[in-house]
């Protein structure tokens, strides 16, 4: 029986499904995916990972330490929730700070806005920034103005500033070019350029990442009370020390739902930008 030339024409484009398939970008795929599987099976035994059965048969040393914080006492809610307070208020300030120096630093960090020499020492500069943790910047500051939650706020702002510069460069080296050779065909300045052609691309994005980095400073802001940065997270610290688990289950509760509130808040912050 003799195939109609519809026949034909389909066997043709179901012979043809790799036809102008992107081979090369196929196997650099392929050849990360390999070398990802190598390097998680090298780092195993480093890792411990073999320990894992331990999760299950000495759970219920976890479960004996979990249950002293089955009774949280709320007698001195009030004071944690100033804590609490501040605690939100060094996340604030430590974002917002970060904020100011991320949005040049994330331009200048951007391929495609500046030249190499530009952009290489300013994106060694953010790699700096955040390659060492809060608690090491923290225990910096602490030593140079002294404890309290302003030391929080300097580790927070600087720790974060390389973070979001990252966000913010990459969310620039993905923006849609036409506008901003359309502009600069008028005879615009760089700077034109970059804020008539690039931000409004780039805002709500930036935005998103903002509100992103507050809700991860709340708790990073927690952790650096463990070093004398203030806030709830100093109290925790003394709780936990002196064993007193219901006053410390009592911080958790409160550091919890305040998490969670912010999270909310960012969600419905976030569809107005968006």
């Amino acid at each position: 029986m003799t195939m109609t030339t519809a026949e034909t024409r389909d066997e043709r484009k179901a012979i043809d499904v790799n036809e102008g398939r992107d081979w090369a970008r196929t196997y650099w795929n392929i050849g990360i995916g390999v070398a990802l599987l190598v390097l998680l099976i090298l780092s195993w035994g480093p890792s411990e990972m073999e320990r894992w059965p331990f999760l299950f048969t000495d759970a219920g040393n976890m479960l004996e330490y979990a249950s002293g914080f089955t009774d949280p006492n709320f007698s001195q809610w009030e004071f944690y929730a100033r804590e609490m307070l501040v605690t939100l208020q060094i996340a604030l300030w430590g974002t917002f700070l970060s904020l100011i120096l991320s949005v040049p630093f994330g331009i200048l960090s951007a391929r495609n806005m500046v030249p190499w020499w530009i952009l290489q020492p300013t994106r060694r500069l953010m790699d700096f920034f955040r390659a060492i943790h809060e608690l090491v910047w923290a225990v910096l500051f602490v030593v140079a103005v002294g404890l309290g939650p302003f030391a929080g706020v300097m580790a927070l702002f600087i720790h974060n500033t390389g973070i979001m510069a990252k966000l913010f460069s990459e969310a620039v080296e993905s923006i849609d070019p036409r506008p901003v050779e359309g502009i600069r065909s008028t005879g615009a300045s760089r700077v034109q350029e970059v804020i008539y052609g690039v931000i409004p691309q780039v805002l709500p994005l930036w935005v998103s990442y903002f509100l992103y980095r507050f809700e991860t400073n709340v708790r990073s802001a927690t952790i650096l009370g463990v070093i004398g940065a203030g806030g709830i997270g100093q109290i925790l610290f003394e709780s936990i020390r002196g064993f007193y688990y219901a006053e410390s289950a009592a911080i958790l509760i409160i550091v919890v739902i305040t998490v969670v509130l912010t999270d909310l808040l960012s969600q419905q912050l976030r569809k107005f930008v968006t």
